[in-house]
C-alpha cells in the first residue's frame, strides 16, 4: 500500500553507485520513464563486469606484494562476500513491486534474464497451444506477454537473431518469421527453424513442424511426413499432436482412414482437457464417427469447448441451437454464437 501511495525504500549505505541510479530510474513516478526489462538486464550485466574487473585488478596487485607462501583466503573470502553481496541486490530486484522487472530476475550470473524470458515466452506459447488455442489466440498470449514486460521488441530480436544457442531460442525466432512479429512474414525461414529446434526432439515443435508438412507451410505438402511427425508427438504426450493424429487418421492424411483410432485419439485429447480435441470429440457423437450417434452428447462436448474459447466449438454450438441438435431449438443463442 505504501508504494503505491509513492514511498520509496531508502538506498542502503554503501550501495555501488551504478546500482543506485537503477534502483531510482525502476522507481520513476512515470512508468513509461522506466527502463525497459531488456535495458535492466544490460545494466545489471555491466555491473556485474565492472565488479569482477574491479576485483581482478585488486587481485593482480595484492599478488605482486605478497609472497608464495601468503595464505590468499582472506582475499578470496573478500570477493565471494562482495559478490555475495552484489548477487544479493540483484536478487532483491525480484522482491520489488515493479511490474517490468517480474519475478523471474534471481542471478543474472546463473542465467541471462533474457535466456528466461525466451523459455517463458515458448512454455506460455506451447501451453496455450496444449490447450488447443487457435493461432491467433496464442499470438495475442505472445504479444500480451511482451507488452505486460515491457519488452523493447527491436532489442529483444535482435538478441534472439545473435543467440541462437537452444531449441527454444531458435523456435522462437521462428515463431516471430512466421508471425511477421518485429521482421517481415518468412514462412520458408520459419520451417528451417523449426526443423532444427524439432531436432531437439521438442514435441511441441515435432507438432508444428508437422501442420507445415500437412499444410505446405514455407514447405512442399508432404502427408506423409506429416502423419510421422504427428505420431511422435503423440507418442511424447503432445496433445495437440495427439489431436492432429486423430485428424490424420479420420481424414486419411498420411494414412488409411481408421475411424475408429480418430475417435479414441480424439478421446484422450479431450480427456486432458485440449479444446481442439473437445470439439473433434463432438463431431465424433454428432455423426457417429468411430463411435454410435448420441446428440446430447455432442451438445455438451460444443458447450464446454465453447466455455474453454475454442472458436470451432462455438460455432458448433450455434449449430446445435440454431437446428435443434441435443438441445431445443434456440435462434437466438445461435445468432449470439455465431456473432461470438
Amino acid at each position: 500500500m505504501h508504494i503505491l501511495e509513492g514511498y520509496r525504500e531508502t538506498i542502503i549505505p554503501d550501495t555501488p553507485t551504478d546500482y543506485s541510479k537503477l534502483y531510482i530510474e525502476c522507481w520513476n513516478g512515470e512508468p513509461d520513464n522506466r527502463p525497459t526489462m531488456i535495458q535492466v538486464v544490460t545494466k545489471l550485466e555491466a555491473i556485474i563486469t565492472k565488479a569482477t574487473e574491479e576485483y581482478q585488478q585488486s587481485s593482480n596487485i595484492q599478488q605482486q606484494y605478497n609472497s608464495d607462501n601468503v595464505d590468499n583466503v582472506g582475499t578470496s573470502n573478500t570477493c565471494n562476500s562482495s559478490h555475495g553481496e552484489l548477487s544479493q541486490l540483484i536478487q532483491n530486484f525480484d522482491k520489488m513491486d515493479i511490474k517490468e522487472l517480474g519475478s523471474t530476475i534471481t542471478s543474472i550470473n546463473k542465467k541471462d534474464l533474457r535466456s528466461i524470458l525466451v523459455d517463458e515466452l515458448v512454455n506460455l506459447l506451447f501451453k496455450k497451444e496444449n490447450e488447443g488455442k487457435e493461432s491467433d489466440c496464442k499470438k495475442k498470449h505472445a504479444l500480451d506477454y511482451i507488452n505486460n514486460y515491457k519488452i523493447n521488441l527491436k532489442e529483444f530480436y535482435n538478441w534472439l537473431l545473435n543467440n541462437q544457442n537452444n531449441s527454444n531460442s531458435i523456435y522462437l525466432l521462428g515463431y516471430f518469421n512466421y508471425h511477421g512479429i518485429e521482421t517481415d512474414i518468412n514462412k520458408h525461414k520459419a520451417v528451417e527453424l523449426y526443423q532444427v529446434a524439432a531436432e531437439e526432439e521438442n514435441p511441441n515443435m515435432i507438432n508444428n513442424l508437422g501442420l507445415c508438412y500437412e499444410k505446405g507451410i514455407g514447405i512442399g505438402v508432404n502427408k506423409q511426413k506429416a502423419f510421422e511427425l504427428f505420431q511422435k508427438a503423440a507418442d511424447l504426450e503432445n496433445l495437440q499432436g495427439i489431436n492432429n493424429l486423430g485428424v490424420c487418421y479420420e481424414k486419411g492424411i498420411g494414412t488409411d482412414v481408421n475411424k475408429q483410432k480418430a475417435f479414441e485419439l480424439f478421446q484422450k485429447a479431450a480427456d486432458l482437457e485440449n479444446s481442439q480435441g473437445i470439439t473433434n470429440l463432438g463431431l465424433c457423437y454428432e455423426k457417429g464417427i468411430g463411435t454410435d450417434v448420441n446428440k446430447q452428447k455432442a451438445f455438451e462436448l460444443f458447450q464446454k469447448a465453447a466455455d474453454l474459447n475454442n472458436s470451432r466449438g462455438i460455432n458448433n454450438l450455434g449449430v446445435c441451437f440454431e437446428k435443434g441438435i441435443g438441445t431445443d431449438i434456440n435462434k437466438q443463442k445461435a445468432f449470439e454464437l455465431y456473432q461470438k
